[in-house]
């Protein structure tokens, strides 16, 4: 069993910033392929926001939080961290951690095995 536990979240402006966290416990994490942090704003489906290959590294995005949100790992750490920037009103919304153990540009939730309980993330303008 893997337990993933966000931190980080909180209230700030339209325009500062806020570091996500996640930690990873239990089943050797190696074993996994891809991290990911999704959001689900109130009302609204839970969607991708950031994802990033445990082994290799390499990330993607959703095309409304490119340039602004990034995601990355510490290995040692087994720990996934998402920087977010230029935060707007249309960020705010719970955040969850995710793991899947496909190695692929995966962006549906279903497609997670295992997940957080989620962080707040409140812009205001």
């Amino acid at each position: 069993q893997v337990q993933l536990v966000e931190s980080g979240g909180g209230l700030v402006q339209a325009g500062g910033s806020l570091r996500l966290s996640c930690v990873a416990s239990g089943r050797p994490f190696s074993r996994y392929g891809m991290m990911a942090w999704f959001r689900q704003a109130p009302g609204k489906e839970r969607e991708f926001a950031a994802g990033i290959d445990w082994s290799a590294g390499w990330t993607y995005y959703r095309d409304s939080v490119k340039g602004r949100f990034s995601i990355s790992r510490d290995r040692a750490q087994n720990t996934v961290y998402l920087q977010m920037n230029s935060l707007n009103g249309e960020d705010t919304a719970v955040y969850y951690c995710a793991a899947a153990k496909v190695r692929s540009r995966v962006t549906i939730p279903g497609e997670y095995e295992y997940w957080g309980q989620g962080t707040q993330v409140t812009v205001s303008s």
